[in-house]
């Protein structure tokens, strides 16, 4: 009888014994992703309290700007793990939680880093700084060769962009007097491209974007900018459309210079009048807060319910834009 040595990676042996399909998940963005980094920052755009994680297991908020479960979560569990990617500002993000990655996203940041320094939350810059920081714990934990094959198989993904139209573009006259759309969006693309060529020279070869949603139809949105009207607005959506084809086609672009890189590519809200309400305006003691959010798309008046994340999730881990 023959025995044949099969030279596994200690990162796909891991994941292999804990049935992941990837040894590690890394999660760079803004509120759509973030669960939980900014609980402790100086500032107003948090979600560590209630009605915010009500229809969670133990009921309590996290951090998590939704009622439930973000996409992250589904997706990670979709994956095998049995434990969430831990907020890396948090005290979770230690020891062997490190072994499946971490979380680096900061509500209110965004591509474009000045929009996280009006909130003081983590900018672009600071959440690869970050990475960085987890790299070298991971490498103590592990050692250089587990660490990098840890990095190179696990999944990196990237959500940005929402927060810098909405949160920083559209109401800062410094910007929307000085640039067009066009102008901002291929700002933010230049910042994308710099960032995936930053993560490739740190190790990571799986990657995951995602796109903007339809900003005109946010219920904030609609709010601010419809001028009264219920229905989306127009030339958001439009901007959003043109940002999502600028980056599909900078991912392409990124993906042909670097041949071993892979990319994956309602209207009323639940908490309070559904209309503005998000971070500290949605509380246990908003006024009209839905009692059953599984039947509106929206959580609060940017972030989609646990109900919604559970379909957007889906189609992410089938369709998602490749790099």
């Amino acid at each position: 009888m023959k025995f044949v040595a099969l030279l596994i990676p200690f990162a796909i042996l891991l994941s292999m014994v804990k049935g992941q399909l990837v040894p590690a998940m890394f999660i760079f963005g803004d509120s759509i992703v973030d669960v939980g980094n900014n609980n402790d920052l100086v500032t107003l755009i948090k979600a560590n309290f209630p009605p915010y994680g009500r229809d969670l297991a133990h009921h309590e908020p996290t951090g998590r700007f939704c009622n439930g479960k973000l996409e992250i979560d589904i997706i990670a569990e979709g994956l095998g793990f049995t434990d969430q990617q831990p907020a890396y500002m948090s005290d979770k993000a230690n020891g062997e939680m490190l072994l499946i990655g971490a979380n680096f996203a900061s509500a209110a940041s965004g591509y474009y880093n000045a929009t996280a320094t009006l909130y003081n939350t983590l900018s672009l810059s600071q959440q690869l700084e970050n990475y960085k920081e987890y790299k070298n714990k991971l490498t103590a934990i592990t050692g250089k060769s587990n660490a990098s094959s840890i990095i190179s198989n696990g999944i990196h993904l990237i959500s940005f962009g929402s927060s810098d139209f909405l949160q920083n573009y559209y109401i800062n006259p410094l910007l929307f007097t000085s640039y067009t759309p066009n102008m901002f969006s291929d700002i933010l693309i230049e910042s994308y491209d710099n960032f995936i060529q930053n993560l490739y020279e740190l190790g990571a070869r799986r990657i995951g974007v995602t796109t903007l949603p339809p900003l005109g139809c946010l219920p904030a949105a609609i709010t601010a900018f419809g001028h009264g009207s219920n229905q989306c607005v127009a030339r958001l959506n439009n901007n959003a459309i043109s940002f999502n084809n600028k980056l599909h086609h900078r991912s392409q672009r990124l993906k042909r210079r670097f041949s071993n890189l892979s990319f994956a590519e309602v209207r009323r809200a639940c908490c309070g009048t559904g209309l503005l309400e998000t971070s500290i305006l949605c509380n246990q003691h908003s006024i009209g807060t839905c009692s059953n959010a599984s039947q509106y798309v929206f959580w609060d008046s940017f972030h989609p319910t646990e109900a919604a994340k559970k379909i957007l999730a889906t189609n992410l881990s089938n369709s998602g834009d490749s790099l």
